[in-house]
């Protein structure tokens, strides 16, 4: 494992002395945490344990659906219509109130995504997603030979016209995540172990893309790689690695890690103030409160 020293710029984020504490184990693969705030709860996928479950202070882990169609990424919409990537339909669904589902991205030009992985949303509504083939393997998903020639990055317009194709470039595109003023969006590559960043334009589109910061780990799955990602209300960049979650300045400094003693799938800020940082480790999640919360995405109110 890669040794880490941490910053003072760190010590301004993450308390002194502070660890994670554990408040569920025994789960299968956990990903896709996300804070329902007036619920007071966090939702959070198992892909392999085909469930999605929820935890509060109160009640604990719960389960709230099984099958989920070994779901992956969550998030919310400002209209509380939650969003899953679902890697056995290759398709980003959403799930209203009232339980009904809509398929909001299954196809590129008529031919079947890989398996929609992480998603967030914009403040114009549209819809940004990672398309890796992680789904389309055992346990993951469900095993089938892959349709499209590459692993894109897409957005789904407020319109809803054609689903549009941002970038094709990636081994394996998997983490995304915006700067507070949306400027930019960071998208990590797993296997290749490095983050880039694209400069977001007006239309919704992205281009001008440039590495951010690389070697975060071997691409070694069990070593710890890249793969959730998001980003705090100054700027700073959480992303997995090996050892934890490494937390990197706008300028690319690695500023410090966050150790957790299970390899990391994902990440998300929640709580009454949005300053407890919840991480999806393996078989386990847990909590960690910080200094500063997440970057305000359009459903953190």
């Amino acid at each position: 494992m890669e040794t880490i020293t941490n910053t003072e710029r760190f010590y301004e984020l993450v308390p002194k002395g502070a660890k994670v504490e554990r408040l569920g184990t025994g789960f299968t693969f956990t990903e896709g945490p996300v804070w329902n705030h007036a619920g007071k709860y966090l939702l959070f996928s198992d892909m392999p344990g085909d469930v999605r479950r929820r935890w509060d202070a109160t009640s604990g882990v719960r389960e709230v659906a099984r099958p989920s169609n070994k779901g992956n990424g969550l998030t919310y919409e400002t209209s509380g219509d939650l969003l899953i990537c679902e890697h056995v339909t290759s398709s980003v669904i959403r799930l209203r109130a009232d339980g009904s589902r809509q398929t909001v991205a299954s196809h590129y030009k008529g031919t079947q995504l890989n398996s929609p992985n992480d998603v967030i949303v914009a403040r114009d509504k549209s819809i940004y997603f990672s398309d890796p083939t992680y789904g389309r393997t055992p346990d993951f998903g469900l095993e089938r030979k892959q349709d499209l020639k590459f692993q894109g990055v897409y957005r789904v317009q407020p319109s809803g016209q054609e689903l549009q194709l941002l970038v094709d470039d990636f081994e394996q595109p998997n983490g995304l995540c915006f700067s507070p003023d949306e400027s930019l969006l960071y998208i990590n590559d797993s296997p290749r172990g490095h983050i880039r960043v694209f400069r977001r334009n007006a239309d919704g589109t992205i281009g001008n893309g440039q590495m951010f910061f690389d070697h975060i780990g071997t691409g070694v799955i069990e070593e710890g790689i890249p793969d959730g990602m998001k980003c705090d209300a100054a700027g700073n960049i959480y992303v997995t690695g090996p050892g934890g979650i490494w937390v990197i300045s706008p300028k690319a400094e690695l500023l410090g890690r966050i150790d957790v003693p299970e390899n990391v799938g994902n990440l998300n800020w929640g709580g009454d103030d949005w300053k407890t940082l919840f991480i999806c480790a393996s078989t386990s999640l847990y909590k960690i409160n910080l200094k500063i919360g997440g970057n305000k995405l359009p459903y953190m109110k």
